[in-house]
């Protein structure tokens, strides 16, 4: 369960300060944020697209945490037996590369690219097993250009609609007998501002989730490089050769 911690902290930054407001404002004379829907008739038309950024940064962060569990992309179970049986030599390439197709985990991918060079040399089926990670990365980093695109986009529109909010709120005071009257000044301001909290609630969140899937990207990565190198130096040819050599001198010496 701690691992999804993180992912609670970004739902209760989405959603808690805008209960928070209404909480603050209820009893006050100047702007009604009594429900969600009241607050979002304040702010205005640009309200809604801040809103649909809100659910498609909901949606798309639980797609990621399912997708980049540890047992999803690494299976241990796999892994472990998987390499045993290479270095015990109790499998054949055959039989590996069934085990990978059946598994179609990521590391799988990655270790069927190096069984299929099976009894080449290290370099080779190295630049196999690059070429075929880098696939599998890219694959891990689906979305995430979404979560940088929804924090850099959300605070944007939210000035955008404070601006256009302050311009409504001057012209309607120019244009009536409101001089004098600050509080119908400051009502305005309030309401204008209303898509900046919105936007700013929303882009917070999501930076967070780009930088824990990135974190967890980047980390993913390293585990399969480093699974991946032992494959190599069980099947490459230029470094399993030397060791069977070095045994049968020795044999041959006793």
């Amino acid at each position: 369960m701690n691992k999804f911690h993180p992912l609670l902290l970004l739902f209760a930054m989405l959603w808690l300060p805008a209960i928070a407001s209404a909480e603050e404002t209820e009893n006050k004379q100047t702007i009604d944020t009594r429900n969600l829907l009241q607050v979002v008739r304040d702010g205005g038309v640009l309200m809604i697209p801040i809103g649909v950024c809100s659910f498609v940064l909901l949606v798309f962060v639980f797609e990621r945490a399912v997708s980049l569990r540890r047992a999803r992309v690494i299976p241990r179970p796999f892994v472990r037996r998987f390499l045993e049986q290479l270095k015990e030599g109790q499998i054949h390439p055959e039989e590996a590369l069934k085990l990978c197709e059946d598994n179609r985990s990521p590391v799988a991918t990655v270790f069927a690219a190096a069984v299929r060079k099976w009894d080449r040399p290290a370099v080779e089926i190295e630049q196999a097993m690059l070429d075929s990670g880098e696939r599998a990365t890219n694959g891990l980093r689906r979305y995430l250009r979404l979560f940088n695109g929804i924090a850099t986009i959300t605070p944007l529109l939210g000035l955008l609609g404070t601006v256009l909010g302050m311009i409504g709120s001057f012209n309607s005071i120019a244009t009536s007998n409101a001089m004098g009257r600050p509080e119908m000044l400051a009502a305005g301001i309030g309401q204008a501002l209303l898509t900046t909290a919105a936007g700013l609630s929303v882009a917070i969140p999501a930076m967070i989730a780009y930088l824990f899937f990135v974190g967890r990207v980047d980390q993913l990565t390293m585990d399969l490089d480093t699974l991946g190198q032992q494959v190599v130096e069980t099947i490459a040819s230029d470094l399993w050769e030397p060791r069977t050599v070095s045994t049968s001198r020795k044999r041959k010496a006793a």
